[in-house]
């Protein structure tokens, strides 16, 4: 398992060397293939991992000693998924699904596996409470409402457009948990009226009622026929409008101005997937069984989770008033990453005292942090070419895990 937590870019033969290296430290030691390591896993269930981070790593991170991050009271938690493309392996394309390659000019011949991944995650304290990989063909939205018995009373479910649908938005209810969805140009009547309107910093509560076509439905899964729900208009620095559908009735107790920055801060989902797959490079697995790339997916969310609870007090630190600073400062989650990795077999398996190797981990987190720069925005470019984005990926790209 600690093999396997230390995921790398390298070959499994090179990793295993530096591996047994670093455990026999400077002794001699027997080799052993990477065949070895195949079979190993094999007996190795990927809920090992998923149970560590529900039973070990998440209490840590909501203990009493640890400080929790809420708005107003709640938990903002998002759900969302992202494709993953598996490596290509009659398995994984049996398992999962194939995807079919294309251009301009049609089908291509060629497909590769792909999956769809979805974690629930809290944006705030950057943990992610439950992660699913399952066939790309099931939806997001399907996905997700399986994922909804992981919300507490109280908790705020934050979802993007795909999302905002009846159906799912009852389900939420049901949990008696609150809600925050971002609606389309096409969606409920009175999100199309504030659409029209075109104004700012609105806000209208309705009667939202089941559709016909999912009355039968709401019925069989004990939903009620008809929502009070809340729409509020923001606008987006862009100058585009945004509107918004929350349960959050209360206009004293959660004002309107104050969404724009809740519901941005939903884009911590975004980026959570963007580490996975960059930082950690998750699509680089270190097998091409159904039961290896599920351990590799667990075993990634499962250090993204031990690095969020170890990085926060040197988070706490940086971000105490300073005078030499200009600009608010962050931890450099790429260093934290790779601190990590370096230190796990201390922290996890040696007989060192854990607050000796927090502490060393304190000192590198805190060593090379991060200007944050808030009204800095960079302008998207577009599309990149076949041969610009060959030449990153082959000259430019640093792995750093």
């Amino acid at each position: 398992m600690l093999f396997l937590l230390q995921q790398t870019v390298k070959s499994i033969q090179r990793h295993l060397h530096e591996f047994l290296d670093d455990l026999a430290q400077g002794q001699l030691f027997e080799p052993v293939t990477s065949g070895a390591v195949t079979h190993a896993r094999a007996k190795l269930k990927d809920s090992a991992f998923s149970e560590l981070n529900r039973d070990c790593v998440l209490p840590a991170l909501y203990g009493s000693e640890h400080p929790v991050r809420r708005w107003r009271g709640h938990r903002l938690v998002g759900f969302d998924s992202s494709l993953v493309r598996l490596p290509e392996s009659q398995e994984l394309g049996q398992a999962f699904g194939w995807q079919e390659v294309s251009n301009q000019n049609g089908a291509t011949g060629t497909r590769y596996p792909e999956a769809r991944l979805s974690v629930v995650y809290d944006v705030l304290n950057r943990a992610g409470w439950d992660t699913r990989l399952e066939p790309s063909t099931l939806g997001e939205v399907a996905l997700a409402s399986h994922q909804l018995e992981h919300l507490q009373p109280g908790d705020i479910e934050i979802n993007d457009r795909g999302f905002t649908g009846y159906l799912y938005l009852a389900r939420v209810g049901q949990r008696q948990a609150h809600f925050i969805a971002r609606c389309s140009t096409g969606s409920f009547l009175a999100a199309q009226e504030l659409f029209r309107l075109n104004r700012a910093n609105q806000s209208k509560v309705v009667w939202l009622f089941a559709p016909a076509d999912q009355k039968a439905q709401c019925q069989r899964l004990g939903l009620p026929l008809k929502l009070r729900v809340r729409f509020v208009s923001l606008r987006l620095p862009s100058g585009e409008l945004e509107v918004l559908a929350t349960s959050l009735l209360e206009e004293e107790r959660y004002p309107t101005a104050e969404f724009l920055t809740v519901y941005h801060w939903r884009w911590g989902h975004e980026t959570f997937y963007l580490m996975l797959k960059g930082r950690l490079e998750l699509e680089n697995f270190s097998g091409r069984t159904v039961e290896a790339v599920r351990q590799d997916v667990q075993a990634a969310v499962l250090l993204a989770n031990l690095e969020s609870v170890l990085s926060e007090p040197a988070q706490a630190a940086l971000s105490q008033p300073s005078t030499t600073a200009t600009q608010p400062r962050q931890v450099n989650r790429s260093n934290s990453y790779h601190a990590l990795k370096d230190q796990v077999l201390d922290l996890l398996y040696r007989d060192i005292p854990a607050p000796t190797v927090i502490n060393q981990l304190m000192l590198l987190f805190k060593g090379s942090p991060v200007a944050v720069r808030p009204h800095r925005k960079v302008p998207r470019r577009a599309k990149p070419s076949f041969n610009r984005s060959y030449h990153f990926q082959r000259r430019v790209k640093k792995a750093v895990f």
